[in-house]
C-alpha cells in the first residue's frame, strides 16, 4: 500500500494505528529498495514475510498478472494450474528472450528483475568466497554438464578449425560427455601418482598441446572438484600453459563454491594465466534442487556471449530458488555454513583416521583436496 491507502485507512481505523502499520511497511520496504540499489547479498537474511512481499511485488509487474489482462498471443503466462501457480509466486514468463538467456522480457518486468538480482547476488557471493576478480556470471537452468557444453559451443565460434579438448582425466561421465554432446574429441590426460594423490602431468599437457597444434585445441578443461585420491588440478600451471598458447581454458568448478582452496586457485590461475569460464551448480553449492548452474569469468564480453547461445527463453525456477535461498541466509549466513563445512570436513578427517587405524586401514593423504577423503 502506497501512502494515499494508508491515508484512506486513517479515516476507518486510529490514525497512530494506520502509521504504526505503515512504519512496519516501511521496514520492508527499506530492505527492498537497499538491495535493488546496491544489488548484493544482504548482510542478514530476510524473513518470510519482507520474502513473500517482494516476490508478489515482482510479480504483480508480469503482465499475466495485470487486472483484467485479456493476453492474446504465443507466450501469455497461461498455466492451468492455481497450485503450479503458487509453486512459482506467478512468474510464470521464465526469464531472457530467444536470443539471450539475459535479455529483458517487455511483458515480465517482474521476472527480468529478479533475473538481473540473482545475478548480481551470485556474483557477489563467488566474490565473498574468493574469486575477487570474477566480471560477470549468470544462472543457466542446466545442470553443470550441460553448461560446460554451453561454453564449448561458445568456444566454437571464436575457434572454427579446433575439434580437440585437452582433459586431465577425472572418472565422472557428465564431464566427458558435455564434450562429446558438444561435438569434440576429448584427449584424455591420465593423472600422475605423488604419495596417495592422483595429480596433473602438466608435462604431458604441454606435449599435448604441440602435437596436436594450438589451433586444433578448442580448450584445455580442468577441474577443480573431484574424489579423492585424485586432488584438484594445478589450476596456476594449467593457465599459464594456456596463456603461452593462446588456448583458451574451462574450469569445471561444479561443487568448489563452498571450499575456499578451489576458489583460491581459480582466482590465482586467473592472476598469472589464462581462465576463461569456470561453472557451479546451484545444488551442491547453494541448496537447492538439482537443475541449474552458475557460469562465469574473467573477461564480461566472453560471459555475455556465452548467454546469448542459450536458445530460446529460460525457466525462472533455479534463479528463484537460489535468490530466495541466499536472501533468507543473508552473506553472513551463508559465510557460517562455509565455516562449519571446513571444521566439519576436519572433524571428519581426524575420526575416519581413528576409525581407519582401529581396523588397521589407512586414510589416504590427500591434503591437496579439501572436499573428499
Amino acid at each position: 500500500m502506497n501512502r494515499e491507502t494508508f491515508a484512506a485507512g486513517e479515516r476507518l481505523v486510529s490514525p497512530a494505528y494506520v502509521r504504526q502499520g505503515c512504519e512496519a511497511r516501511h521496514s520492508h520496504e527499506h530492505l527492498i529498495r537497499l538491495l535493488l540499489e546496491k544489488g548484493k547479498c544482504p548482510e542478514d537474511g530476510w524473513d518470510e514475510s519482507t520474502l513473500e512481499l517482494f516476490l508478489h511485488e515482482l510479480a504483480v509487474m508480469d503482465s499475466n498478472n495485470f487486472l483484467g489482462n485479456c493476453g492474446v498471443g504465443e507466450r501469455e503466462g497461461r498455466v492451468a494450474s492455481a497450485l503450479v501457480a503458487r509453486r512459482h509466486y506467478r512468474l510464470i514468463h521464465g526469464i531472457g528472450r530467444s536470443g539471450d538467456i539475459s535479455a529483458v522480457q517487455p511483458k515480465a518486468a517482474g521476472s527480468s528483475l529478479l533475473n538481473k538480482i540473482t545475478n548480481s547476488l551470485v556474483l557477489d557471493i563467488i566474490k565473498l568466497a574468493g574469486v575477487h576478480t570474477v566480471a560477470n556470471c549468470f544462472v543457466v537452468p542446466m545442470a553443470t554438464g550441460m553448461s560446460l557444453t554451453l561454453c564449448f559451443l561458445t568456444l566454437r565460434h571464436r575457434r572454427p578449425k579446433a575439434k580437440y579438448i585437452i582433459w586431465p582425466r577425472i572418472d565422472q561421465k557428465s564431464c566427458f560427455k558435455s564434450m562429446i554432446t558438444a561435438g569434440f574429441e576429448p584427449v584424455v590426460i591420465e593423472n600422475v601418482l605423488e604419495g596417495d594423490e592422483l595429480r596433473t602431468d602438466l608435462k604431458a599437457v604441454e606435449a599435448k598441446v604441440q602435437e596436436l597444434g594450438p589451433d586444433n585445441v578448442l580448450c584445455v578443461h580442468s577441474t577443480t572438484s573431484c574424489f579423492a585420491p585424485r586432488v584438484p588440478d594445478r589450476l596456476e600451471e594449467l593457465a599459464v600453459i594456456c596463456a603461452n598458447y593462446d588456448i583458451p581454458h574451462i574450469v569445471n568448478n561444479a561443487y568448489g563454491v563452498q571450499s575456499s582452496k578451489c576458489m583460491h586457485l581459480i582466482q590465482q590461475g586467473a592472476r598469472v594465466g589464462r581462465i576463461d569460464a569456470f561453472v557451479q551448480s546451484l545444488d551442491k553449492n547453494f541448496m537447492v534442487p538439482v537443475g541449474g548452474a552458475i557460469i562465469a569469468g574473467f573477461n564480461d564480453t566472453f560471459i555475455q556471449e556465452i548467454s546469448k547461445m542459450y536458445p530460446g527463453r529460460a525457466s525462472a525456477s533455479p534463479s528463484l530458488d537460489v535468490l530466495i535461498t541466499l536472501l533468507s541466509l543473508g552473506s553472513n549466513g551463508y559465510k557460517r555454513l562455509l565455516k562449519e563445512r571446513k571444521e566439519m570436513f576436519s572433524y571428519l578427517s581426524s575420526q575416519l583416521k581413528k576409525l581407519s587405524e582401529a581396523y588397521s586401514e589407512r586414510l589416504l593423504q590427500t591434503p591437496h583436496n579439501p572436499i573428499s577423503l
